[in-house]
């Protein structure tokens, strides 16, 4: 995003509220220290001597570190403040490193990681370093002024809000998770049953109801006052914004759109979906897991939920957000958004691939006068790799999964074919985004089967 003030005067204007952002930090990490040490939850880390080397003083380190950046932050100096901002090296590998391939893939792979780990990253001490790290990186890259345009927009406020909120709610659903697998592996009830206490509506539910309305309504007037609203100048039909961007929760609908097919991404996906949601009930017979978190009874569950939304989801409103700028064109956290960029990408048919390149020949082609079944028959013989391809991701994997994966082997028998075949029918479809995307990056294949005369283009 092409800034209007110079990197010592964004320097200047951020200065007021980084070093409140590190004063807030300290006080959060100084809070953490002194809960620590009141409630006797204190973990050695290093002795020497009769000094002890606690959790509560590590995290009184990192406050006081915190503390000292304040200063430095409000000086608004670039000599100090490049103290407190991300190194110009580390901003320049991720722009360059970063793609939508790496993107893509990168995300699969941390869920893959997060998942495994799951027991290692649920941990409080754990948590609260990634917290920390995360808040730290956002800290230091605030000082970029490309980093701050896209941020800092009132508009992604909210969405930065979400990615914070989002994770904690993720990780507290996973540590009371692993800690109730736990339990029922040792034979002990889950930690639901021994906190089953009943909560009247009056008082109890109305009072937590009215303190968090007042809370929220608190929070909306401050924000109100602190941001400005995010209007622009009045619309102009002669003049398209440039990036054209949809209402965040449709950002992910807007990206599928690079991939497929208007009718595909915007119709027949978004209904899947929604029949998808619907059919869930029906599909999944496992009485396990019903009021209580937990993992390892609703394994196969857990791990389609947490791909679709956050992979296929969240993820995809975070691309269309914070990394696609001006011309759609795929920009670095760090990186200017310049509309002059230029971007060369063929979109290549599979057909294309086929014919062309790999025998040599031009692709069939109907004559001029011949009729709909004789075009019909040379469309299927141009796209016939396609559907092939096509018909073995749809026949053949659901067979070899059903085989050779012993978690589809145990779900046939239980779902029987017809919720079955269904369920493996939602899947794939699911999973072909991320292969479509792969593909497109990597080979510039934009279509598996392109027919445009019927419109189906897939």
């Amino acid at each position: 995003m092409t800034g209007y003030l110079s990197e010592s005067e964004h320097l200047v204007s951020i200065s007021g509220f980084l070093g409140g952002y590190y004063a807030l930090l300290a006080l959060m990490n100084g809070i953490a220290a002194t809960y620590l040490r009141a409630a006797g939850r204190l973990t050695v880390i290093a002795r020497a001597g009769r000094l002890v080397f606690t959790s509560a003083t590590l995290w009184m380190l990192v406050a006081l570190a915190y503390l000292a950046m304040v200063p430095v932050a409000l000086s608004g100096e670039p000599r100090w403040m490049r103290w407190v901002s991300m190194p110009q090296a580390f901003r320049d590998a991720c722009d360059a490193i970063m793609g939508p391939t790496v993107y893509s893939v990168g995300v699969c792979v941390a869920l893959v990681v997060l998942f495994l780990a799951r027991r290692f990253f649920t941990r409080p001490a754990v948590a609260w370093t990634l917290l920390n790290l995360a808040l730290l990186v956002l800290g230091l890259s605030m000082t970029d002024p490309d980093f701050a345009a896209i941020v800092a927009k009132p508009d992604n406020v909210p969405i930065v809000g979400m990615v914070f909120l989002l994770g904690y709610f993720t990780w507290l659903a996973t540590r009371k998770a692993v800690v109730n697998d736990d339990r029922i592996a040792r034979g002990l009830p889950v930690a639901e049953e021994e906190e089953n206490e009943r909560v009247l509506v009056w008082p109890d539910l109305v009072y937590i109801e009215l303190i968090c309305m007042v809370a929220v309504t608190v929070l909306l007037l401050v924000w109100s006052i602190a941001l400005p609203a995010p209007l622009e100048e009045p619309a102009n039909v002669e003049q398209t914004p440039n990036p054209s961007k949809a209402p965040w929760y449709f950002l992910g609908l807007q990206e599928m759109l690079v991939y497929f097919d208007p009718w595909m991404a915007g119709v027949v996906l978004p209904a899947l979906v929604i029949l998808g949601l619907l059919a869930l009930p029906y599909l999944d017979a496992n009485p396990l897991g019903n009021g209580y978190y937990t993992i390892i009874q609703r394994k196969f569950a857990y791990v389609i939920y947490q791909f679709g939304f956050l992979v296929l989801w969240i993820t995809m409103i975070l691309l269309g957000t914070f990394l696609r700028g001006p011309n759609w064109n795929f920009f670095g956290v760090y990186e200017t958004w310049d509309a002059r960029k230029v971007q060369v990408l063929n979109n290549v048919d599979l057909s294309e691939y086929f014919w062309i390149d790999g025998l040599g020949r031009p692709r069939p082609e109907a004559p001029a006068d011949s009729g709909l079944l004789v075009q019909s028959g040379y469309i299927a013989w141009r796209e016939l790799p396609g559907i092939l391809l096509l018909g073995l991701y749809f026949g053949v994997v659901p067979l070899l999964l059903t085989r050779y994966s012993t978690m589809f082997k145990n779900l046939y028998p239980r779902m029987k074919l017809a919720r079955y075949a269904i369920m493996m029918g939602l899947l794939l479809v699911m999973t072909l985004l991320p292969i479509k995307m792969i593909c497109r990056w990597l080979f510039n294949l934009k279509y598996f089967v392109s027919i445009p005369e019927f419109l189906l283009n897939v």
